[in-house]
């Protein structure tokens, strides 16, 4: 199967929020970066990036509401939306949610445009209620069509099972051939692991993605800092700006990947580590939202003074979002937008 290597929006934060109550007893190179002050390094190796204009197209694999589709549409929207002022009853004006993708673009010779595109549902699970990776690269060949100009991205309810899912990463993103992708077994349910290497440099290869609803089954996992931690310091969670912590978690986990996406599609772009798993544009910076983070604490932030709900990015018809740092290629930091 044609497949790039997949990169998993792996379960850094644990690590990340372990490492506060377990010191120095770290013995992975992740770990030791988590816990050490070195400064983060992406190295440009000189692959292809995703440049210019690219649609999104959302395949929503269970069942989500109105109001769940409508968060992540709204943030995919404000990716390219112009600077939205803050809401009436915002105690502090925050940033847009465009400001923070536009640092994407300082990743040369990069700058991908991203809108939101087609929206597909399968409420009927049409591969069934658990999921293997190649099922996911199947789902989005056969119901997504896509193509070079898209990326590709299934979000799963909290009720569907995906190999992997909250043991060891909480989305992917990843490329593949349409050919191969809708060809895939969707009966194998392996226990999913990293593809080798493969040339994929055909005229249907596509980005794609996935991301699940973690609210029913590790929101302390993938939905932080919504959700108290399963490990480490317990300090009581944040208000999600959308009032749905398992939708919010998906907003966080999807800008993750999509900014992976971009600045390293198929393997060879900017990443720090190894290629199998490799710390990207966001990853490199887990846990980190707001100035001051440190394990535990995601950093200070504006609270909406109506519902007490965090957030530091405004998007399309003022909605709130809360969005991770990313590294800054022109000043080599994690960078935040508060």
């Amino acid at each position: 199967m044609a497949h790039q290597p997949h990169h998993h929006l792996c379960l850094a934060l644990l690590i990340f929020l372990a490492a506060a109550a377990a010191g120095a007893g770290a013995a992975t190179p992740r770990q030791l970066f988590l816990v050490s002050q070195s400064p983060v390094t992406l190295t440009n190796h000189h692959g292809q990036l995703l440049t210019g204009n690219y649609s999104v197209n959302l395949l929503w694999y269970g069942r989500f509401t109105p109001a769940q589709r409508a968060v992540v549409a709204d943030f995919l929207l404000s990716l390219s939306s112009p600077s939205a002022p803050p809401p009436a009853n915002s105690s502090a004006a925050a940033p847009s949610v465009a400001l923070w993708w536009a640092t994407t673009a300082r990743y040369h010779p990069g700058a991908a445009r991203l809108t939101l595109g087609r929206q597909v549902l399968d409420a009927s699970l049409s591969l069934g209620r658990r999921l293997s990776e190649s099922s996911l690269a199947a789902l989005a060949a056969r119901r997504l069509s896509p193509h070079r100009g898209s990326v590709a991205v299934v979000v799963t309810a909290p009720d569907v099972l995906v190999d992997g899912f909250c043991l060891s990463h909480c989305g992917l993103h990843a490329s593949a051939t349409s050919a191969a992708a809708a060809a895939a077994p969707s009966g194998a349910h392996g226990a999913g692991g990293a593809a080798p290497p493969t040339a994929t440099r055909g005229r249907g290869r596509f980005a794609y993605a996935w991301v699940g609803n973690a609210a029913e089954q590790c929101p302390g996992e993938c939905a932080w800092p919504f959700h108290q931690p399963e490990y480490g310091p317990q300090a009581p969670p944040l208000v999600p700006p959308n009032a749905d912590v398992g939708m919010d978690g998906v907003v966080i986990n999807l800008a993750t990947l999509l900014a992976g996406a971009v600045t390293n599609p198929y393997g060879g772009g900017f990443y720090q580590g190894p290629a199998e798993a490799p710390l990207e544009a966001v990853t490199a910076c887990t846990g980190v939202f707001g100035a001051g983070a440190y394990p535990g604490y995601p950093g200070q932030l504006p609270v909406d003074a109506a519902t007490g709900a965090s957030y530091n990015a405004v998007g399309v018809a003022g909605r709130r979002f809360l969005l991770p740092a990313m590294w800054d290629p022109k000043t080599s930091q994690c960078s935040t937008l508060v």
